[in-house]
C-alpha cells in the first residue's frame, strides 16, 4: 500500500511538473516558428509516438464504431486547445496565460453539472463565483491596455475547449479506449493543425534553432503522449480527485518559470487572480475528495 501511494504521488509529481514546465518551453520557442504549425507538429508527432507503441493493441482502437468520438475529441482536446494555446502564448506571458487556462477544472464543474447530471454543491457555486473574480483580476491589465486583451481572450477560449474536451472524453469512455482516444485525437488534431498552418502560415519561417527544437521534442515527447499516458493512468486508478487537488500547482510552477527565467512581469493584478483561481479549484474539488475519504472508510 506504501509503495502504491508513493508511485501514485510520484506520478502526480511528475504530471504536474512537465505541465508545469511546458509554458515557458513553448514560450521560448515561438519567437521561432508560426504558432499553428508549431501546434500541429508537436500534436501529431507525441500522438503517432503513442500511436506506434499501441500497434500491438490495434484491435482496440474499433475505427469504424469510434471514428466520429475520435474527430470530435480531436477537435476540442487537439485543434481548439493547442492551436488557441499556442496563438494565445505570442500575445501574454506564458505565466499569466496558463493561470487564465488553469480555471478549466472550475468550467468542469460547471460543465458536469449542465451535462452530465453532477451535483452543484454550495462550495461549488462558490468556488466558481471566485474563480470567475479571478479571472476578472488578471484581465483588469488587460482592460487597461497594459496586456493584450486578445490574449485573455484566447486563455479564456483555450480553458473553455479544453473542458468541454474533457467532459466529452468522460462522457464517451466506456465506449473506446482511453489511450487510443488520446493517441488519435492528436493525430487527428494535429493533422487538422499542420494543415492550417501550412495554408496561412509558411514552413520557410521555422528556424531550427536550439529553442525551437527543444520545444518541439519536449511536446511530442514528454509534454503530450507521456503526460496524457501518466494522466489516464492516474485516472483509471481512481485518483481523478487527487488530481484535481494538485491541478492549482501548475499555474504556480508556470508563473514562478515564467518570472525567474523569463523574466516575465509579476503584478498584483496576477498575484490576486492566481489566489483566487487556486482557492476556486479547491473549494469545486474539495466536495469529491471528501466523497473518496468517505467511501474509502465504509470499504
Amino acid at each position: 500500500m506504501g509503495n502504491s501511494t508513493r508511485k501514485t504521488t510520484l506520478a502526480i509529481a511528475c504530471l504536474v511538473l512537465i505541465w508545469g514546465i511546458s509554458w515557458s518551453i513553448y514560450k521560448v520557442a515561438l519567437p521561432y516558428t508560426p504558432p499553428l504549425l508549431f501546434a500541429g507538429m508537436r500534436a501529431f508527432l507525441g500522438g503517432l509516438l503513442l500511436a506506434v507503441f499501441l500497434i500491438p493493441t490495434w484491435k482496440k482502437m474499433k475505427w469504424r464504431q469510434n471514428w466520429s468520438r475520435y474527430c470530435v475529441s480531436a477537435l476540442l482536446n487537439a485543434a481548439l486547445f493547442y492551436g488557441m494555446q499556442t496563438a494565445g502564448l505570442v500575445y501574454l506571458p506564458g505565466g499569466l496565460f496558463s493561470v487564465l487556462v488553469y480555471f478549466q477544472p472550475v468550467l468542469i464543474g460547471l460543465f458536469a453539472w449542465l451535462w452530465l447530471g453532477e451535483k452543484m454543491s454550495l462550495l461549488k457555486i462558490v468556488g466558481l463565483l471566485i474563480g470567475f473574480c479571478g479571472i476578472l483580476a488578471v484581465s483588469a491589465d488587460g482592460l487597461q491596455g497594459q496586456i493584450s486583451i486578445v490574449g485573455v481572450v484566447l486563455a479564456i477560449l483555450t480553458a473553455i475547449s479544453w473542458a468541454l474536451g474533457v467532459i466529452y472524453v468522460k462522457r464517451e469512455s466506456s465506449k473506446v479506449d482511453s489511450l487510443w482516444m488520446v493517441a488519435l485525437q492528436f493525430v487527428i488534431g494535429g493533422a487538422l493543425l499542420t494543415g492550417a498552418g501550412t495554408i496561412f502560415e509558411s514552413w520557410s519561417d521555422i528556424v531550427w534553432s536550439g529553442g525551437y527544437v527543444f520545444g518541439l521534442g519536449f511536446g511530442a515527447t514528454l509534454g503530450i503522449p507521456v503526460a496524457f499516458v501518466i494522466y489516464f493512468h492516474l485516472m483509471h486508478s481512481g485518483d481523478a480527485s487527487k488530481i484535481a487537488s494538485f491541478t492549482f500547482l501548475v499555474p504556480l510552477i508556470a508563473v514562478a518559470t515564467g518570472t525567474l527565467f523569463l523574466h516575465e512581469p509579476f503584478t498584483f493584478s496576477l498575484v490576486a487572480g492566481l489566489v483566487l483561481i487556486v482557492l476556486s479549484i479547491c473549494l469545486v474539488n474539495y466536495r469529491s475528495k471528501k466523497q473518496k475519504v468517505r467511501i474509502a472508510s465504509e470499504a
